[in-house]
């Protein structure tokens, strides 16, 4: 089978605020807008399609970026250097703390409308 995730929607309040953020935290280019999506392409060319919604409608999500560790360390200086609490868990009961699942770094921070944002540098499950 050759099925892929290609894009998928993400609900804020400023979609042009919202993949900015997101492009900064994790080094990325936002796109050229595509009618009233503001587009973020990662690596392995899944679009994250940032669309305004009005805020009582909007339910957060979960969004986890696998990336290396030097994009770890990079993300990482700009979540301290931006101020954002960032936790070790998707629950925020350890905050200003990383994980290290499976003998890799991993953390969560909220993007400006509360989607939990997490980065990894190992997948769930692939290691010690």
């Amino acid at each position: 089978m050759s099925i892929e995730l290609n894009h998928t929607i993400v609900h804020a309040k400023d979609n042009r605020e919202s993949a900015e953020f997101l492009a900064h935290i994790l080094g990325l280019e936002v796109g050229t807008p595509m009618g009233p999506f503001i587009p973020l392409e990662t690596s392995n060319g899944v679009t994250l399609d940032f669309a305004n919604a009005p805020a009582e409608s909007i339910v957060t999500q979960h969004y986890a970026f696998l990336i290396s560790e030097a994009e770890f360390d990079l993300s990482f200086e700009r979540i301290k250097a931006a101020g954002l609490t960032y936790y070790a868990d998707p629950h925020g009961k350890q905050p200003g703390e990383i994980n290290r699942h499976d003998g890799g770094r991993g953390l969560y921070f909220l993007d400006p409308v509360g989607h939990g944002m997490e980065i990894i540098t190992r997948p769930y499950g692939s290691g010690k």
